[in-house]
């Protein structure tokens, strides 16, 4: 989704708009109650299929005109205010800082000899890129993006390394925008070569095997094309280091459907580029290879697939691929290209009743990351598919990444899990062993909590799992303060995650639940197509029927009760909050997508439409839109709970119109007892390179809000409170 032309704090100075700021003021009581700005509405209807759509808030889409700008000062004021207030709120930013100041690394990958990572230091807002000169090398910095802006709003959001290691290409995203700008740096002398690429969103970064340049795709130049169509035409393109972007040569486009979209790679050996093609109107995609050491363009390896492959390696001219081809679980399967007849392709790795999230290849072996009821097992397999080993991981959790060539003996592992720090770990192939390479230290005694996974029955007999984290001596008595969270789409899997906001609500007596509903990848294609465009509704009830067993199960009351989601997860949120008013005691709605009639019109909203359905298309589909819209089903006779919208001024994926529109509807509705707010971040987005201090800054704002909705006054530990807790097995740490 797109970015919004941001407005800056000179705004503030603007005379001409003054007036127009006052208009909207708003006042604060001593009590909960608010009263919100005044928003002016318009006759706005449109038509769909001879039904009638109102829009009353239309002029909001427009985020750069004065009345708009206008209008959000007016509600910052009113949410600062209101959260400025909370008494506690200052504590709780310092508790919480203290849990999230930790020195965080991600795991390292190895170009040539040279081994690279990123890390964040205490005090820093972006992760910094670093290397070493063989394993235990100096580590040296090669790209700092800290001093970029005063704000630390510019953030590294894609690196491709070349095969020696000596040169890098970067991508850099601006006040949280989607939109990329591409540069290079030659590593040794620590010097940016003088070109820049621009018009790059979502980009995909691979070097030609001859180190002279790289694959990259683009949008069109701003110009060439509608406003609309700055979104569609997007094409593959190959910029050879050290000349203007100007000159960069097209490699492919689709010239037959402007909005089909594409991703691309370079493989492993540097032999062949590999290209998947889809449209997003439908679910299926084309697959196209080329070899590079010839001027020859794409061949087709298969049309019209039914599923994704998704390239894991490969040997020779034998390709390794992970798909869910009559497989919604997923496989591996291998396709010689020197005889790529659908008739020839092998099953490697059969489909099983749990999901394949990962797969590569180490060490000559297949590492496959199975997600097995919202949580992962690591399996090693041979190249004809039979089992190895499992490596047996710490607890219940979530493997974040894992790192390692075919021809290397190390492996690198990312794991995490609600009690369980992000933790970093070494699998040796020729030993066995698995080590702790890098994990942080907190302040918070984990050990206290527990984490357990309980099932419920939701719509259709279908049983969904929920995971419970709270403290072991937890008096569970059927009015425990209890934050829900939920996502459902997209086939995203909500995993266990590590999150130092849920540690301060846990540490005061909360329960964390996390629903793993319809619409998610969980348990893979099945489970997300369950969820999607017309079944959608399922994931609401998957949703509700969470907080019914929680409250059936004596663990809360609906008081007691909040729900929290974001993007797809803030329309599940608002959608749920209007079909069951009375179920909930407050709600967080981060980032939401509220207008799914005219979500499609918006930057890149059409690329959803495979997810929710095209309200144009026909009235079915037009009318399940319609039914669950949160912007256009609020209701003059429920009374909602607290809320809190949060937004970013420069969010270019879902953009900031949903929430101004949304919160302007259900303002004109409330009475003002429990509060209806909007948090707009200034110079923020979609969470794209979000700086840490601004990531503090929303969190606590958060959770003021949600002990405040719900009468307590949190309890803050500090400093001296609990042990420090760090991952167990010996450390090799050697990138300290």
């Amino acid at each position: 989704m797109t970015s919004l032309r941001p407005f800056g704090s000179s705004f503030r100075g603007v005379l001409s708009l003054i007036i127009v700021v006052g208009l909207f003021l708003p006042a604060i009581t001593l009590s909960q109650q608010v009263t919100y700005p005044s928003t002016r509405t318009v006759n706005v209807v449109d038509y769909y299929h001879g039904q009638k759509v109102f829009d009353p808030y239309r002029w909001l889409e427009d985020s750069s005109s004065p009345e708009t700008k206008a209008w959000v000062e007016a509600q910052t004021e009113l949410t600062r205010g209101y959260l400025d207030s909370i008494p506690f709120r200052a504590a709780v930013k310092e508790r919480l800082t203290e849990l999230s100041q930790v020195e965080n690394s991600h795991r390292p990958f190895r170009r040539g000899e040279r081994f690279f990572f990123y890390r964040r230091a205490i005090g820093e807002n972006q992760y910094v890129l670093y290397m070493r000169l063989g394993f235990y090398g100096d580590p040296v910095v090669v790209l700092d993006p800290n001093p970029l802006s005063p704000d630390g709003t510019v953030a590294i959001t894609a690196q491709a390394i070349n095969s020696d290691g000596t040169k890098l290409a970067y991508a850099l995203s601006s006040g949280g925008s989607d939109w990329q700008e591409i540069r290079f740096r030659d590593i040794d002398p620590g010097e940016n070569f003088p070109e820049v690429l621009n018009w790059c969103k979502f980009v995909n970064l691979f070097w030609a095997p001859d180190n002279s340049g790289i694959y990259y795709d683009r949008w069109p130049e701003p110009g060439t094309v509608s406003e609309r169509d700055q979104y569609h035409f997007r094409k593959l393109y190959y910029h050879k280091l050290g000349t203007p972007q100007a000159s960069d040569s097209l490699v492919y486009e689709n010239s037959k459907d402007k909005s089909a979209d594409f991703s691309h790679l370079v493989t492993f050996d540097g032999k062949y580029q590999v290209l998947n093609v889809w449209t997003n109107e439908a679910s299926k995609q084309d697959i196209y290879y080329r070899e590079l050491d010839t001027n020859g363009g794409f061949q087709v390896l298969k049309k019209n697939c039914e599923s994704y492959y998704r390239y894991i390696d490969n040997i020779g001219t034998t390709f390794y691929f992970h798909t869910g081809l009559k497989a919604p679980g997923g496989k591996v399967i291998s396709v010689d290209l020197s005889d790529p007849g659908k008739k020839k392709w092998r099953d490697i790795v059969p489909a099983t009743d749990h999901v394949i999230s990962k797969a590569l290849m180490v060490d000559s072996c297949l590492v496959i990351t199975y997600t097995e009821d919202a949580y992962d097992r690591l399996i090693i397999l041979d190249l004809d598919g039979i089992v190895i080993r499992e490596i047996e991981l710490p607890t219940i959790g979530s493997i974040d990444d894992v790192y390692g060539r075919k021809e290397d003996f190390l492996m690198f592992i990312e794991f995490e899990s609600f009690i369980c720090l992000p933790t970093i770990y070494t699998y040796d192939f020729n030993s066995g062993e698995l080590k702790l390479f890098r994990t942080a230290e907190v302040e918070f005694d984990l050990s206290k909590y527990v984490t357990r996974q309980v099932v419920y029955k939701s719509f259709g007999g279908i049983t969904v799992p929920m995971f419970l984290t709270y403290r072991k001596d937890l008096q569970i008595d059927g009015n425990n303060p209890t934050i829900l969270y939920g996502y459902g789409g997209f086939g995203v899997s909500i995993m266990p995650k590590f999150s130092p906001p849920v540690l301060i609500w846990l540490e005061n007596g909360g329960i964390y639940a996390v629903a793993n509903i319809r619409g998610g990848g969980e348990y893979g294609q099945n489970w997300h197509r369950g969820g999607m465009r017309q079944l959608k509704q399922v994931c609401f009830d998957d949703f509700a029927n969470a907080a019914y067993w929680l409250i059936d199960s004596k663990i809360t009351s609906p008081a007691r009760l909040a729900i929290w989601g974001g993007s797809n997860g803030g329309l599940l949120v608002a959608a749920s909050m209007e079909q069951h008013p009375d179920l909930f005691g407050a709600v967080i709605c981060q980032v939401p997508v509220t207008d799914m009639i005219r979500y499609p019109k918006f930057t890149v909203g059409d690329k959803w439409i495979s997810e929710y359905g095209r309200p144009e298309e026909n009235e079915a589909i037009f009318s399940y839109l319609r039914k669950y819209s949160p912007y256009h089903n609020i209701s003059l006779f429920a009374k909602y709970p607290s809320m809190l919208v949060t937004t970013g001024e420069n969010d270019d994926r879902v953009p900031p119109l949903h929430s101004y529109k949304f919160v302007a509807a259900l303002q004109a509705r409330d009475d003002g007892n429990n509060p209806k707010l909007l948090r707009v971040e200034a110079e923020g987005g979609h969470g794209l390179g979000k700086p840490f201090s601004k990531a503090i800054d929303e969190q606590t704002d958060i959770l003021a809000f949600l002990f405040h909705a719900f009468g307590i006054t949190p309890h803050i530990a500090g400093r001296a409170v609990e042990s420090r807790s760090k991952a167990p097995v010996d450390s090799i740490d050697t990138f300290k």
